[in-house]
């Protein structure tokens, strides 16, 4: 069976989260690229789970693009658990021990290291997720309609 093209256009760590988001629908989690829990943040990946547990969803390119990387922290009050995505060729020593793994290409990933749990209120929880679908919805919606207003 032939794997479909990767996109072209897509710059490496968005090739990261294609191959995580993949991964994390087949275990029943909805996916966000690029969301903005509060304002100044913005994660690679949320995620979604059956039971409502919210994954955030790091994904680093290189060396560079991790140690570039100096607000990472400021999203662990935004989750249940943390994850880095890299790929195979990624020094993953660098990253801080106590926080999840996934390794992923393109296509999709594994999880190696199960980031820690810590719950989050349910009162962010709600915010949160009340905010996931909104962008969600709000995502497809541009999708179908690119030019509302057009005749």
């Amino acid at each position: 069976m032939m794997r479909d093209s990767a996109p072209t256009d897509l710059m490496p760590g968005q090739l990261l989260a294609r191959g995580v988001c993949r991964h994390l629908r087949q275990h029943d989690f909805a996916t966000l690229e690029e969301f903005v829990p509060e304002r100044g943040k913005r994660v690679d990946v949320m995620a979604l789970g059956p039971k409502g547990e919210i994954w955030v969803v790091e994904c680093k390119s290189s060396r560079a693009d991790f140690t570039s990387d100096s607000k990472w922290d400021g999203y662990l009050d935004w989750c249940d658990r943390y994850f880095w995505a890299v790929d195979q060729a990624f020094p993953i020593d660098l990253l801080p021990e106590g926080t999840g793994l996934i390794i992923a290409d393109a296509y999709d990933a594994e999880i190696l290291r199960m980031g820690p749990e810590s719950k989050l209120a349910a009162a962010r929880r709600k915010v949160l997720t009340r905010s996931f679908a909104r962008t969600a919805a709000q995502r497809l919606h541009a999708y179908r309609d690119p030019k509302p207003g057009s005749i």
